[in-house]
């Protein structure tokens, strides 16, 4: 492959290694159409394993190369699981002499592919001898009691099965790259156990097909590839996909790759977790070697039931440590479930909160409040780095061991932070817990130099190689911390359900007691109005007989009676303010809102003018710093809250130069642009002593007695509070005795 630009071994992740329109040279290759069988397609070397020419059989049914019995037997593979019936016993008379093959059949994108072995001896396969073979490996992967043992007794007996030189297992990393983590191999053999390999020395495509086949065997890496005849299949003018071909030609990269390590021949055996492959048993020989297809089949076995166990094995891995992990989730649990908030239940946790992953710093976010534990970055960079995780989170979760090498600016915090294991409870209330990991700088050992991927030619051409050292070579790793595990990436997986759980669980119970406290608000008000009203009639009746007591009997009695009278009169008189401020207390919360434009400097200044008609001896500075603005409200309310808060400041003022100022503070909604309001009464009065502010609102409770300041039920600033509350707002105050007080309220009116 020739290039004259920038070059790495990437591109090889994008070579079209599954149509090579090429086949090694130890098989005979035939692809057929349905439903006649006819051959459409072989690969040029019919001649030498057959006897005869490709132009021979092109376009002929496959009758002509094989006995009706056996292209029956093909037809019934056609209905059934092809590895079930493969190989086929192949039989082809040639020039006197029958050749014998193992037949390998598939069917791929709607064509039917027969693959021809050469028997190489003739042996009757002894099917119980390789039973046992196969239940004694079987049987020592299966007690073997951890991963590595387990790998340990892999290599040993697929050594034993195929007579490798060298057999590895090679397993990836989260980036792709590999290391060997068991080996057998003859004894004048340089070791490999330990070493590292980087991603580009197999393509992602390869990995790919290795999760399509089990097995790949290449007898001879020197080998010299055949074309198929035609280049192109007839039936799409395509080239033919050859993923699932036992006999695909490789990569010439990769033959050359296996040249420069010195091997001849080369079996490797997939190794798959969870649809994904996890590693590969690699077998290498110093020179060519043919595996029989039988044995191929015990290998790929073996692959297969060590798949499964890798599940097993990897559970038992860190046994203690996953026990541990459960247990610290279960007090997360039992905290969470007895706080008020996601923010008070984690951070009581503390040093736990670590533990849970083996972190050594957390940070706990909540809307824009940040809490650290342990070692963290600082808290200016941590706004920054959620930013970020945002757009990164998949699933819920973003995990990384070299946090700098994804997110730049983490390269000034790496000591305390290369690792990051995130975790998103909830994007609209921007909850996430983040795990901090310390820089772990450490030596890695590598097959070779990884970081040279071309080569400059003699005619000063950039040509892309492969690696040709193999040879021990050392790097010093830094912006890495020590790698996630598999139980620590479960474990927080099963926090945030469990959190995410809780946290609904205590919004449905939030949502059935405002249920409840909204059907009692609505039953007592509905007591209050009605109990108001019948209560009226029959004070009024007190109210009247006691006048007309006073008006038809005064002469008759006593001085001491009709003072009774009197007080009886007042009291009644007394109970049916009260009865009427509860009446109308009750009706604000039965009553619909009617919000319409309200220009409130027009409404204020009737409130005004109002009290200067009604109290002419009153001397009153009002003041009015500025327009209000109009906003959109109930104007009757909102005018009785007005009126209340202006009555209050005149009355509650002893002071001889009295003013009541009426003004609104302005500022930015952050959410959607628009202006807030947030409206005032201030006076120059009495104040109110700071353990009363939250009493004033209370209903009936007066922090006078009745016949001072002017008197009173007690229930304007309890009508006022209603009616902010009606509209979405809130109210507050800040007092100083002997200076004033001022009334804050909000009323959640948009801008109009």
């Amino acid at each position: 492959m020739m290039i004259n630009q920038a070059v790495d071994l990437t591109n090889c992740d994008r070579e079209p290694i599954h149509i090579p329109g090429l086949i090694q040279p130890h098989g005979v290759l035939l692809v057929c159409c349905e439903p006649n069988l006819n051959i459409i397609q072989v690969s040029s070397n019919t001649f030498e394993l057959l006897g005869q020419h490709p132009q021979e059989l092109l376009g002929k049914p496959l009758l002509n190369l094989l006995a009706p019995k056996q292209v029956n037997a093909i037809c019934q593979c056609l209905s059934e699981d092809f590895e079930h019936v493969n190989p086929l016993n192949i039989s082809i008379k040639c020039q006197n002499k029958t050749l014998r093959f193992d037949g390998i059949v598939h069917r791929w994108n709607g064509m039917i592919i027969l693959e021809l072995e050469p028997l190489r001896a003739r042996q009757k396969a002894n099917f119980f001898e390789f039973y046992q073979r196969v239940k004694g490996t079987i049987t020592k992967i299966q007690k073997a009691p951890t991963l590595l043992s387990m790998c340990e007794v892999v290599v040993k007996e697929v050594r034993k099965l195929t007579g490798f030189d060298r057999v590895m297992v090679y397993q990836f990393d989260e980036e792709g790259a590999g290391r060997v983590i068991a080996e057998d191999h003859a004894d004048a053999l340089t070791p490999y156990l330990g070493l590292h390999y980087p991603p580009t020395d197999i393509p992602k495509q390869a990995k790919q097909l290795y999760t399509l086949n089990w097995l790949r065997l290449i007898p001879d890496s020197t080998y010299q590839s055949v074309a198929l005849v035609p280049a192109l299949n007839p039936d799409n003018n395509s080239p033919t996909d050859l993923s699932l071909s036992v006999l695909r030609s490789v990569s010439p990269l990769h033959l050359e790759y296996l040249n420069n390590m010195g091997v001849g021949a080369s079996m490797s055996i997939s190794l798959i977790r969870d649809q994904k492959l996890w590693g590969l048993i690699a077998c290498h020989h110093l020179k060519s070697r043919y595996v029989p297809y039988t044995v191929r089949t015990i290998c790929e076995f073996v692959g297969q039931v060590m798949s499964i166990e890798l599940v097993t094995k990897e559970n038992h891995e860190d046994l203690d440590y996953k026990m541990a992990l459960k247990s610290l989730s279960s007090k997360f649990v039992e905290s969470l479930s007895q706080s008020k908030s996601f923010l008070d239940g984690l951070v009581q946790l503390d040093s736990s909160l670590l533990d849970l992953v083996g972190a050594t710093g957390a940070v706990v976010c909540a809307g824009e409040q940040i809490i650290s534990i342990g070692n963290t970055p600082p808290i200016g960079e941590l706004l920054a780095l959620r930013d970020w995780i945002k757009t990164q989170i998949q699933h819920n979760l973003f995990q990384t061991r070299s946090l700098s090498k994804v997110y730049p600016a983490a390269e000034t915090f790496k000591a305390v932070a290369s690792g990051l294991l995130a975790l998103e409870i909830s994007k609209v209330n921007q909850n996430y817990i983040l795990w901090f990991r310390a820089e772990v700088i450490q030596t890695v050992n590598w097959g070779g130099n990884p970081n040279k991927p071309v080569e400059i030619t003699k005619d000063g051409e950039v040509r892309l190689s492969p690696r040709k050292s193999f040879e021990l070579w050392q790097e010093t790793v830094q912006g890495c911390s020590s790698a996630w595990k598999p139980c620590e990436i479960e474990i927080v997986t099963e926090l945030r359900s469990l959190i995410v759980g809780i946290i609904l669980s205590q919004a449905d119970e939030m949502a059935k007691i405002n249920l409840e406290l909204e059907r009692s608000n609505t039953e007592l008000d509905a007591f209050a109005y009605v109990a108001s009203h019948d209560l009226k009639e029959p004070l009024r009746g007190i109210h009247n007989y006691s006048n007309f007591l006073m008006e038809d009997y005064a002469d008759v009695l006593h001085s001491s009676g009709i003072a009774k009278l009197q007080t009886l009169v007042r009291l009644t008189q007394r109970m049916e303010d009260l009865i009427n401020s509860l009446l109308h207390y009750s009706r604000l919360g039965r009553t619909e809102l009617l919000r319409q434009s309200t220009n409130l400097n027009d409404l204020v200044r009737q409130v005004i003018d109002t009290f200067k008609i009604s109290q002419p001896q009153q001397v009153i500075e009002f003041r009015l710093p500025r327009p209000l603005p109009t906003i959109g409200c109930d104007r009757t309310q909102v005018s009785e809250l007005f009126t209340n808060l202006i009555s209050n400041a005149i009355k509650y003022n002893d002071k001889i130069e009295k003013w009541v100022e009426i003004g609104f503070i302005e500022s930015e909604n952050e959410n959607s642009k628009e202006s807030l309001y947030t409206f005032y009464v201030r006076d120059n009065g009495i104040g109110i002593p700071h353990q009363h502010l939250e009493r004033v609102f209370q209903i009936f409770k007066r922090l006078h007695a009745q016949d001072e300041y002017g008197g009173g039920t007690g229930a304007g600033l309890t009508i006022v509070q209603k009616i902010v509350e009606r509209h979405g707002g809130k109210i507050w105050i800040k007092s100083t005795p002997d200076e004033g007080s001022t009334f804050y309220f909000t009323l959640s009116a948009e801008k109009l």
